[in-house]
């Protein structure tokens, strides 16, 4: 266990490799309830869309919406998801800048009502379908990036089928009075097994998924980071939100510098702060890295100056004093399982 966020979070239980495999296969359970969960009223849309980039105002009942908050300079001061529901929109954001989140949108006007007493469980895996089925059903009929409210042993849950792992599953917001008990109707199916912080960083890195703080930060704009669709059409066309003219500049003419996946030669992981190389020429920096147990390879993320930014271009990575060779590659690492509009149930 470890303090983050002002919360004692698990990082392992049956080890980090083994926990990422199960889930890969099975099912995994993250209670992830440090992330902040805000209500925001439908009526507010477009002040919410004076900060973030992505078509709100358009959202339809039921859709989720990945968005960044942005600052005037077009700094990434969060990522988050956006989901319109019947009455409101419900925000979830990253636990280590809620607090921080929550003023920026007050700052702007914005009603934000914290719903610090639900928690939130994360169930991610192949099989988290059959087994969240069984206990609430209907919740397969969900695809991708689409929610609904359902109700469990006499409690209200909203529940959307998405996650951060690349696997199929499910994020389940439930009173924080009845989490432990739906953790452990989850945890008697033996596909469920308890994950950790650890094996959710390993998996969203194969996933090729930023982590804020790391991947992403107020000196980072969309485009650096390659999260450009998070730029809705019709905000392209009419701007309007923080940064606007900066981000479309580099949307156009290109960025500085770009996020990139990197496969690492050897065994050993290159780690967050690894400087990147060409020749004896300093390139950019990794944020992410580790051992993939899916691919049993090391990998990472960077940003690394654009000229170098193509796939297939051959870099190193200074490590503990040796270079270790690396070459950009696409990501996601490994390739995504989401279950998506049209797909058959």
């Amino acid at each position: 266990m470890v303090l983050f966020a002002g919360y004692q979070m698990p990082i392992q239980y049956d080890g980090i490799i083994a926990e990422h495999l199960w889930t890969r296969a099975h099912a995994g359970l993250f209670d992830v309830s440090h992330m902040g969960q805000l209500l925001v009223p439908t009526a507010e849309a477009a002040l919410l869309e004076t900060l973030l980039p992505g078509d709100i105002i358009g959202l339809g009942v039921g859709v989720l919406r990945y968005s960044l908050l942005l600052n005037a300079a077009g700094g990434i001061l969060d990522d988050l998801m956006v989901t319109r529901r019947a009455g409101d929109l419900y925000l979830v954001v990253n636990g280590a800048v809620k607090d921080a989140d929550v003023a920026v949108l007050r700052d702007a006007g914005v009603t934000v009502d914290r719903r610090d007493d639900w928690a939130l469980l994360a169930l991610q895996g192949p099989t988290a379908v059959t087994v969240l089925e069984a206990l609430v059903p209907g919740v397969a009929a969900l695809r991708f990036m689409r929610a609904a409210g359902f109700a469990w042993q006499g409690h209200d849950l909203w529940i959307s089928r998405s996650g951060y792992t690349g696997e199929d599953g499910f994020e389940i917001s439930v009173p924080a009075a009845a989490a432990d008990a739906l953790a452990t109707a989850l945890l008697a199916d033996a596909e469920v097994k308890p994950i950790g912080l650890g094996a959710r960083d390993s998996l969203r890195l194969e996933a090729g998924l930023p982590l804020y703080g790391h991947d992403l930060d107020p000196a980072t704009t969309p485009v650096m980071a390659g999260l450009a669709f998070a730029i809705s059409k019709r905000r392209k066309l009419e701007r309007g939100f923080p940064g606007a003219e900066r981000v479309m500049d580099e949307l156009f003419n290109g960025a500085a510098r770009r996020r990139v996946g990197l496969a690492v030669a050897g065994k050993l992981p290159a780690r967050e702060g690894a400087a990147v190389f060409v020749g004896d020429t300093a390139v950019g920096v990794v944020t992410s890295g580790g051992f993939a147990p899916s691919l049993e390879a090391p990998i990472a993320m960077a940003y690394v100056d654009t000229a170098h930014a193509a796939d297939g271009t051959a870099l190193t990575i200074e490590v503990r004093g040796r270079r270790l060779d690396a070459t950009v590659v696409p990501m996601p690492f490994k390739p995504k399982n989401y279950v998506r509009e049209g797909a058959v149930a």
